[in-house]
């Protein structure tokens, strides 16, 4: 079962960071990866739209025998509180050593949290935290256009829409001293380099999709899970529209060269 891959899904390309680190933390292990670019984003709709959208990601990828589920997704693992009941393998999404890692990483007791309008909406992260440290001060902030703006690729350092809309959406958490900030979905960290020099090098970044590959690397060894192989583990790519679009700019995200490993897939079949 250690040679079944880990399945990987988002709404879109935000999960490709996670998948960067995945594959950093376990080089060996084989991962299938979901991208639901034809419905991206998920963050400006409805509870039900997004479980439903959800678990259809999940059968897609149990579809691939899959050994683990991964909602690479600050707002499906918000909002879907139920999805890893309805799986038959170790489910995780990237709450819990998210915010473990923010409790862990604060100084001065002010934790950030930026995320989609549901993932706020849903107080998540500020729940998780508070369970973890009472005494701790959480201020939540909604940042909707991050992800188009990720998605259609104004990532870099100098663009002056990626710089006006991280001065726009964080301006108030940066007044309210916060020295940890989490990164409450996985396509901002594509924006870490904008938002950390508007931020300060004394604020630590929280990156969703680092914590969650570390914590799903130490549950596949609790559950002897891990490949234990010695060749370097394949990944494969699926996304619900264009093939092209992805290709381009996963390149970009993993700092690597996809090529024509991406496949269309209809998920309103699952």
């Amino acid at each position: 079962m250690s040679e079944q891959p880990i399945g990987v899904f988002d709404s879109g390309l935000g999960g490709l960071t996670a998948v960067k680190q995945l594959r950093a933390i376990m080089p060996h292990e084989n991962i299938v990866y979901f991208g639901d670019t034809g419905r991206v984003p998920y963050g400006n709709r409805s509870t039900a739209t997004i479980s439903r959208y959800a678990k259809q990601d999940a059968r897609f990828l149990l579809s691939h025998d899959v050994k683990m589920v991964i909602a690479a997704c600050g707002t499906v693992s918000s909002t879907v509180l139920d999805l890893g009941e309805c799986l038959p393998v170790p489910y995780i999404n990237v709450i819990l050593p998210t915010a473990a890692a923010a409790v862990e990483a604060t100084k001065n007791g002010r934790i950030g949290v930026i995320g989609t309008r549901a993932t706020i909406g849903s107080c998540s992260y500020k729940k998780e935290i508070e369970k973890l440290d009472s005494s701790i001060q959480v201020f939540q902030r909604e940042c909707p256009l991050f992800v188009p703006i990720v998605e259609e690729g104004f990532i870099s350092p100098d663009d002056p829409i990626a710089k006006l809309t991280v001065e726009r959406y964080l301006k108030e958490l940066k007044d309210q001293q916060v020295d940890t900030l989490i990164l409450g979905c996985t396509h901002y960290p594509i924006l870490k380099p904008v938002i950390g020099e508007y931020v300060g090098m004394d604020v630590k970044l929280i990156d969703s999709g680092k914590e969650t590959a570390i914590y799903a690397s130490k549950l596949l060894k609790e559950k002897g899970l891990l490949n234990d192989s010695v060749s370097e583990g394949d990944c494969g790519f699926y996304v619900s529209d264009r093939t092209e679009d992805f290709t381009n700019t996963a390149s970009i995200f993993l700092n690597s060269n996809i090529g024509e490993n991406v496949e269309r897939v209809d998920i309103w079949n699952y």
